[in-house]
């Protein structure tokens, strides 16, 4: 079962977290630019690792060039 997870992302931030809104709404704080997909990056990274699991099974749906971003857990 896929599950959609809703990110607002807030880039130059002094340290790395995230934050539970709900169940599927979260705030994403990395200190990385959004500068060339580096703060995607970043933020794939930390989602993954906050959820438990591999970077590989999340894909960005919607919202790469923006601050709210759309992931699915495959």
């Amino acid at each position: 079962m896929k599950t959609r997870i809703f990110v607002n992302v807030k880039t130059r931030a002094r340290e790395e977290r995230v934050e539970r809104v709900d169940a599927t709404h979260l705030v994403v704080m990395v200190k990385t630019l959004p500068i060339e997909g580096r703060a995607n990056e970043a933020v794939g990274r930390l989602l993954a690792r906050h959820l438990g699991v591999a970077k590989t099974q999340l894909r960005l749906v919607s919202g790469a060039s923006g601050k709210r971003k759309v992931f699915e857990v495959l």
